[in-house]
């Protein structure tokens, strides 16, 4: 196999865009899309607008050092691997820049100058007349994201955007036009020192490569020295030179439809490749409590862990998020239907960190196809919630469980029903002080529990009401029914006595965030017509009740009740983990020499 061949140059912004006569620059559809906004856009001009003043300074620098482009020729054009952000950048800046200078009426030496310049650096020239056609941009893109690919072609044209356009290409053309126009009326002599430094003193280091293939690896090796990148990015380069034209076609479009999905429910393909490395290390019986890196686990040297079935993996593992953050119901997976499973999976999203959602992930993906999976999941959701509140209210910190769920993840893919600790460590049960001892700090840890974790034993206590059918609302505040600021000349109690007991839990409630504004911090009597509007059964119910005051021995009730309920809840929840069924997955496989020794004392009659 020959050498690959990299050529290297150190151009100009308009030596480098000049070229795009010959071989016109073409971002490649697998390319994510234009992402720069107003941060990057204002850093840019505003650093070459810098550079521009300090080029005309004593001494000053004599170049701008803007980056690397990564690129391969195919087909005629040329393929930009890496640098698109900064290239197509740099064509919007010269576009608003054209047609400002175009529309001047007094069109000056500098100003006819610079509209020779730039012409040849953004479109096509007839080779015969030197006239340009700007119908033919030396930028295109087919990235899959069609209606901006067309938006950058309009801009590149017509130098004009729609009324009222958010896209990136669209916002950017626009402050690049607005950055400009405001240094053009302050500093109408500075303004042609910008132009010059732009074209021809900016500099951009070209990387051109044979093929896609090695163009891809410097890509890929610049990436992992540091430029900003997601591992998700990468794979995607990864796996698509590995296909086949076809192949490539229906890639990219799995892809775009994947990054389009989890961005509708909050996640991003990176999340899901992140969950998806501790399923395949839970196959591996990997417990290390040290997490590598994605791309380095998933291109770790001699283990093939990304193949381009990933993608349908991926897809498949998202409609468990679909469900917890979209609160969608997936076709043919009636689990999601199952209200008492949605309940305990919106309970698990608010847990402290991601820690939960590994366990959850892999039991998913390992038995949703099972025929008593809706049984079998409930079971083991309740039970690991049990396991996070319990361990959490006795250890706050954000790897009191990372140990204990890495053993689970394992076990997971050996077993349905995994056998793991769950509820309160409890200690010397057989001494009847220490059981009194041990209830009074269990209902303490309950009572106040931590910041972090308080919504999520919320939700569990409005969860438990019969009469709480559907899912809490998405948007809801804890509303506190004695208020954290009192009128003194109403309640006569001390400061010290209510403090005490203002953030206990018997004194909270979830209450939408519109009605929890409006009940503020008025008296009991106020707040209860609010609390009947709530579509949350337990604020509901006490705003239907009788009582018509709320004071401290009103908390310390409410205090008994949500203890004793939870307690119980978890009690059950933990003694009911038991399987319906063991799966044919979890039954033992005999060895060969198990069989034959079956087989012998089945012919000798002994079994």
């Amino acid at each position: 196999m020959a050498a690959a061949n990299i050529r290297v140059n150190k151009l100009s912004v308009l030596e480098l865009l000049k070229t795009g006569q010959e071989v016109p620059f073409l971002i490649p559809e697998y390319q994510r899309p234009y992402s720069w906004g107003d941060d990057e856009v204002i850093t840019l001009f505003d650093d070459l607008w810098e550079f521009s003043i300090d080029r005309t300074q004593e001494g000053g620098a004599r170049s701008y050092f803007l980056g690397s482009i990564v690129s391969y020729k195919e087909n005629e054009v040329s393929q930009i691997i890496d640098g698109q952000q900064r290239l197509t950048s740099l064509f919007l800046l010269l576009r608003a820049i054209f047609k400002n200078l175009e529309s001047e009426e007094n069109k000056t030496a500098e100003v006819t100058n610079f509209i020779s310049k730039i012409k040849p650096a953004l479109w096509k020239e007839n080779e015969m007349t030197g006239l340009e056609d700007r119908g033919q941009m030396l930028l295109t893109s087919d990235v899959v994201s069609d209606s901006g690919n067309e938006i950058l072609r309009r801009i590149l044209e017509r130098g004009e955007t729609l009324p009222n356009a958010t896209d990136n290409y669209s916002r950017n053309y626009n402050k690049f036009a607005e950055l400009y126009e405001i240094k053009a009326k302050h500093s109408p002599n500075q303004i042609y020192h910008f132009i010059n430094a732009v074209l021809n003193h900016t500099i951009l280091l070209p990387i051109d490569a044979d093929d896609q293939e090695t163009a891809l690896t410097i890509f890929n090796t610049l990436n992992n020295r540091g430029l900003p990148l997601s591992d998700a990015d990468i794979f995607k380069s990864y796996l698509y030179k590995r296909l086949d034209d076809e192949g490539k076609s229906d890639f990219i479009r799995k892809w775009k439809e994947l990054e389009s999905d989890a961005a509708d429910v909050g996640e991003s393909i990176q999340s899901l490749f992140y969950y998806h490395m501790f399923y395949i290390r839970a196959k591996e019986g990997d417990e290390k409590t040290t997490t590598p890196g994605v791309r380095k686990y998933f291109l770790e040297k001699n283990k093939n862990r990304l193949t381009v079935d990933v993608i349908d993996e991926l897809a498949e593992s998202l409609h468990l998020w679909k469900v917890v953050k979209g609160r969608a119901i997936i076709e043919d997976e009636p689990w999601s239907k199952n209200m008492d499973i949605r309940k305990v999976l919106d309970c698990l999203s608010s847990y402290t960190n991601e820690f939960w959602k590994y366990p959850v992930s892999i039991y998913y993906m390992r038995y949703k196809d099972t025929e008593e999976f809706e049984t079998l999941f409930l079971k083991f959701l309740r039970k690991f919630l049990v396991m996070l509140i319990t361990r959490f209210m006795e250890r706050p910190t954000v790897s009191a469980v990372k140990g204990d769920i890495l053993k689970l993840n394992v076990q997971i893919i050996n077993s349905c029903h995994p056998e793991f600790a769950a509820g309160f460590d409890e200690k010397n049960l057989d001494d009847e002080y220490a059981q009194q001892a041990e209830s009074v700090r269990t209902d303490n840890l309950i009572i106040r529990p931590h910041a972090r974790i308080e919504r999520m034993v919320m939700k569990l206590w409005a969860y438990s009401c019969e009469d709480q059918e559907g899912l809490l609302p998405p948007y809801w505040e804890i509303e506190h029914i004695f208020p954290q600021t009192w009128d003194t000349k109403y309640y006569t109690l001390g400061d010290e006595e209510i403090s005490d007991k203002l953030h206990h839990i018997g004194n909270k409630l979830p209450l939408e965030k519109k009605l929890n504004i409006s009940a503020s911090n008025n008296y009991f009597f106020k707040k209860k017509e609010k609390y009947k509007e709530s579509q949350i059964a337990i604020s509901k119910k006490l705003g239907q009740s009788s009582l018509e005051d709320w004071d401290m021995d009103n908390v310390d009730t409410n205090d008994e009740r949500i203890c004793k309920t939870l307690k119980n809840l978890f009690k059950k929840w933990v003694e009911g983990y038991e399987p319906a069924n063991i799966l044919e997955s979890d039954k033992p496989v005999p060895t060969e020499e198990e069989l034959a020794m079956i087989k012998m004392l089945k012919e000798k009659g002994l079994i």
